[in-house]
């Protein structure tokens, strides 16, 4: 698969066979994923795999603002986690801000991490989805995640019941402009 093929050919993916993913396989996609750029090469992107019970629970008490999402989620074998360590992106040494953007940059090294994460489960034949709306003072809870970490989003995965087609896209008219 060429990456176009897998950029064009990936889809969110919301309904999921029963089918569990194996650890091993999960192991390889976030090795290719950590390949992902980052701010200053900081890597702060961290994945949290959860099943089971505290995957339903999740579901059910930490999606109360998009209740759709917990539906997902419970559908899902598996229920990714994406956090940051937080005050590493668009820092300098010192501690300073390099740019006026200020630490915002996190957000992007989490969107690109995610991305790179999708695809390269796509490649293995796992579907996903990335969810941003989730009560994420309760998720942090119940996952127990670090002060120094920030729960970023929710990447339920499985394998898909059905490959929908692509939406519509705008013409690169419409995307693009030259300026000389």
């Amino acid at each position: 698969m060429t990456a176009k093929e897998c950029i064009r050919e990936r889809r969110s993916i919301r309904q999921f066979k029963e089918d569990k993913i194996d650890h091993a396989l999960l192991s390889e996609i976030i090795e290719t994923a950590s390949y992902a750029p980052s701010w200053k090469n900081t890597q702060i992107t961290r994945y949290i795999a959860i099943e089971g019970e505290l995957k339903d629970k999740i579901a059910a008490e930490g999606t109360s603002s998009f209740p759709n999402n917990g539906k997902i989620i419970e559908n899902a074998p598996m229920l990714i986690a994406v956090t940051v360590i937080k005050n590493r992106c668009g820092y300098e040494r010192d501690g300073s801000f390099t740019t006026p953007r200020k630490d915002t940059w996190q957000m992007f090294d989490a969107g690109i991490a995610s991305q790179t994460f999708c695809l390269a489960a796509f490649e293995k034949g796992i579907g996903s989805v990335i969810l941003g709306i989730f009560d994420q003072d309760k998720i942090e809870s119940l996952l127990q995640i670090p002060e120094d970490r920030e729960l970023v989003a929710l990447i339920p995965i499985g394998y898909a019941v059905e490959a929908p087609a692509a939406p519509k896209r705008k013409p690169v008219d419409d995307l693009l402009s030259f300026i000389s």
